[in-house]
This record gives structure tokens, C-alpha cells and sequence, in this order.
């Protein structure tokens, strides 16, 4: 038997190619996208791809199984359960076998069950796998997929928060505490193989170990030490983070199926100019991918800066509107790599990209290139009155401590609130350690905000330097 593991740092997703080296016959679990790493590893390990399956319909990132079946021909294991509202619509076009509850099907001498553990989502359904060459006819692990992960399960509100499914967020946690009760009967020594690791919005507090077992997560798992369904419910809902906005576009996408990346119109690559990325800001969004701290001192008039970091794919994600071009600024050497970010999430619609390099020759002139300050906690305490204090962080950071006088709007509700901001005073915006407030700062100039500062080290330095803060 062969398990290899694939991780995409940015999305924090894991999938894996698990292969029969009796028969060269193998199967992807939760694909991304991106389906050439597969193929690549496949043909080096001298297997074939037959099949693909997944645990759930994605919230997160594109599946990449309606490519690898268009592609290469393999076939869908996909769920059958949660009823009709959660049918994959792409399925007829394909070879396929809709699963439910306790069925069973075979990639070589390799036999995997399937045990539906809604709670994450109504379809979710989990992969018992067993290597039907070994002496041991016991199974070896299971795919949890976003039902259990390391020191953590899969959060129960994205239909009711992403998807506008009013009241699965309660109804999820119930099922959720009963899949569990599966989970429990699970021999110790089974590994179990999740779909996504620290980092990933689809559960509050996820390990950074990439595989566990049946065993320690009883107990070390936080979900497991329950045995009282209503605690449990009222803890699970409890402190789950801002679902990001793309994720109920992600569902819609991956239910009918991703559009193929061989028929997306590829982005034009234009000679850097000054003159036409002031036209990109009247036509779409204009992304300035360059680290926060250059973008502050130099950058175009109404673009945006997200930096391409870890953090990329998130941002692009909950600010990024999926009907309007979107025009790109990056150095030549990333531009592939963040292209492929952008699709991972289906920001399909990059219509032209420009080599960042020119920005540096350009001369700030307050009207085509513009800079923004940054202070530091010291140079303002005693003028803090003076500015209209915006808070960016997520909620739950908001509660433990914030700025007192402080205005709180999570970064990625920016653009939707953008009204409530005044423009009477200079704005003071921060973060835990400034690089959301940068996003925030570069959004406010955008929409034509003049007078901004960003916090340098945002409320971790403040409260250091000042211990002033405010609690709810």
C-alpha cells in the first residue's frame, strides 16, 4: 500500500493519493485543483489514477475532481447522503458511484468503507481504509476529511453563516455529537488522516501535526472529553471564527461542478504603466501583491495591497468580488504561483496582470502615487482623541482586550461598512501586529480616505508599551 500526503500551505488543506502496489492502481481523497502534483507523483510511483473521492462538498477551496475525471478519465466516489439539497450536480457527466452509509467499494486489494459523520456538513461521510494485501485483515486508518482533525472537529455553522441555512448551525452540532459517538467505537490504533491542519477556518482549533490516531484523539481531543450533548453543543458553537465570504461561493461552485482550467481565459500580461493601471482601478479591483511595508511608502492610487504571504489565499478570499476583473500586480517571477492562488478559490476572472517592478521609479505626488504613514503607539498616546480609532481584528480578539475609544469592524467587512466610517478625523487603524491593518489602511485609501495611519505592531505592542485597553 502507498499513502502519499499533499499540502497546500496557504489553504492549510491536506489530501492524499493512496495507491495499491499489487494492481498500480490508486485514488486522490479531497483533491485541490490543481491536479498536476498527483499525476506527477502518481507516474514517479509507478502507479495509475482510477478514481478520486471526497469527504464533503468543499466550502474552502475548488475540488479538483471534476478535473481529474475530464482529465483523465477516473471515476467519482462522492456522497449520496444529506439529502436532495446536497447532490453534486456534475456527476452524470462522469463514471460514478454515489455512496451511502456502510457501502464499500474496492481501488486494487484496497477496500474503503464509508461511515457517514454528518455535523461539519449533512453529506459528510468518512473513508475506513483497509489493506486487503497485508496479513492484518484489521484497517489501517480513516479519511476524516472536516469531521475530525488533530485536537479538533469540524465547525457546524458555515451553512447557516456562509450558506444562509437558518438554524443548521444548532441541528449540525447535534449530528456532529452523534457522529462522534461513531468516531468513539473506532479501534485506538487506527490513524486518522484529516483533510485540513492549523490555519484552516473550517474549525477553531486545529493541530499543526499532520496525522493522528483513533486513540490519542480520545484523549487529547477537546470534542471528545463530552458526554453531555448540550455542553457539548454550547462548547463546539462556541467561539467558532468569521466564516470567510467566499466560502458559500465555494459550496455553489463545488456542488455544480468547477469550471475546467482549460477553458479559463488566460490573463494578459501588459508593459508596466502608470496611465493603464489608473484605467484597471475604473474597470475592476487592482491587487498590489508587494509586501506591506513597500506598498506603504510608494503605490498606484485606488489599488489594494494584500501581500502574497501565507496569508494570501484568505484575504483574496473574504475581499475579492467574484463579479468584477480583477487586474494584478506581481513580480514576473510569482505571477504563475499567485495565479494559481487566486483559482485554487475560483478567482477565476484575473483579466490582465503587470510586472510591480516600475513602481519603484514612480515619484509620490499625492494625486497618481501615493504613500501612508505608520506610527508608532508611543508617538500617539497622548493624541489618541484625536483620531477615530479602527479595530480590525476578528471578534472573539476584539473581546479579550481593544483600544478604549476603538470602533470595531472585522477586516474582512470592511468594504460592506466602509459608510459607517466618518471622514472628519484622521483614522488610526490596527491589528494584532499591523498586517491586517495594512490591508485595512490600503482598502480606506482606495475608497478615497485621505488621512490614515497604521498602528506598527499593532495591539500586542500597545498593550505592551501602554497596558491601556478595554474589555468586554
Amino acid at each position: 500500500m502507498l499513502i502519499k500526503y499533499f499540502y497546500d500551505d496557504k489553504l492549510a488543506h491536506a489530501s492524499y493519493l493512496v495507491g495499491c502496489q499489487a494492481t498500480g492502481e490508486a485514488i486522490v481523497i479531497d483533491p485541490s485543483r490543481n491536479i498536476n502534483s498527483y499525476l506527477e507523483v502518481a507516474r514517479a510511483q509507478g502507479v495509475r489514477i482510477i478514481g478520486v473521492a471526497e469527504t464533503h462538498i468543499h466550502a474552502d477551496y475548488v475540488s479538483g475532481s471534476r478535473e481529474l475525471a475530464s482529465k483523465e478519465g477516473v471515476k467519482l466516489y462522492l456522497s449520496d447522503e444529506g439529502g436532495d439539497e446536497w447532490k453534486y450536480q456534475f456527476v452524470n457527466e462522469f463514471d460514478h458511484q454515489l455512496l451511502k452509509d456502510g457501502d464499500i467499494f474496492f481501488i486494487g486489494n484496497l477496500k474503503f468503507k464509508v461511515i457517514h459523520t454528518p455535523g461539519h456538513t449533512p453529506e459528510h461521510i468518512s473513508f475506513l481504509l483497509t489493506d486487503g494485501g497485508s496479513a492484518a485483515q484489521a484497517p489501517v486508518g480513516i479519511f476524516t476529511g472536516d469531521f475530525v482533525f488533530v485536537g479538533d472537529v469540524g465547525r457546524p455553522d458555515l451553512l447557516e453563516k456562509a450558506v444562509g441555512v437558518n438554524g443548521s448551525a444548532h441541528l449540525m452540532a447535534k449530528n456532529m455529537f452523534q457522529s462522534l459517538r461513531k468516531f468513539r467505537e473506532l479501534p485506538d490504533f487506527l490513524q486518522v488522516w484529516p483533510a485540513h491542519g492549523a490555519g484552516s477556518a473550517c474549525g477553531k482549533s486545529l493541530g499543526a501535526v499532520p496525522s493522528t490516531t483513533v486513540g490519542y484523539e480520545k484523549l487529547a481531543n477537546w470534542a471528545l472529553q463530552y458526554d453531555d450533548e448540550d455542553l457539548f453543543i454550547e462548547a463546539l458553537l462556541a467561539g467558532q471564527p468569521e466564516p470567510p465570504k467566499y466560502f458559500g461561493i465555494m459550496k455553489k461552485i463545488n456542488k455544480q461542478g468547477a469550471e475546467l482550467l482549460e477553458k479559463i481565459e488566460p490573463a494578459i500580461y501588459r508593459k508596466p504603466s502608470l496611465t493603464l493601471v489608473r484605467e484597471w482601478t475604473k474597470k475592476g479591483i487592482v491587487v498590489d501583491t508587494r509586501p506591506a511595508k513597500i506598498f506603504a511608502e510608494k503605490h498606484i492610487a485606488g489599488t489594494i495591497n494584500i501581500p502574497y504571504n501565507q496569508s494570501f489565499v484568505t484575504w483574496v478570499g473574504w475581499l475579492l468580488d467574484y463579479n468584477r476583473p480583477i487586474y494584478l500586480l506581481a513580480s514576473e517571477e510569482k505571477e504563475s504561483e499567485i495565479l494559481k492562488a487566486l483559482q485554487s478559490i475560483g478567482l477565476d476572472q484575473v483579466s490582465s496582470t503587470m510586472d510591480d517592478s516600475f513602481i519603484d521609479q514612480l515619484e509620490v505626488n499625492a494625486v497618481d502615487v501615493v504613500k501612508y504613514e505608520t506610527v508608532e503607539s508611543r508617538e500617539i498616546v497622548d493624541s489618541i482623541d484625536d483620531f477615530y480609532i479602527l479595530d480590525v481584528r476578528n471578534s472573539s480578539e476584539w473581546n479579550e482586550g481593544h483600544i478604549p475609544q476603538a470602533n470595531h469592524i472585522m477586516l474582512g467587512l470592511l468594504e460592506d461598512r466602509i459608510k459607517e466610517i466618518p471622514n472628519d478625523k484622521p483614522i488610526l487603524v490596527y491589528c494584532k501586529s499591523g498586517a491586517r491593518s495594512a490591508i485595512a489602511v490600503s482598502i480606506l485609501q482606495a475608497n478615497g480616505f485621505e488621512r490614515i495611519v497604521n498602528l506598527a505592531g499593532g495591539f500586542d505592542k500597545w498593550l505592551k508599551e501602554n497596558l491601556l485597553l478595554q474589555r468586554d
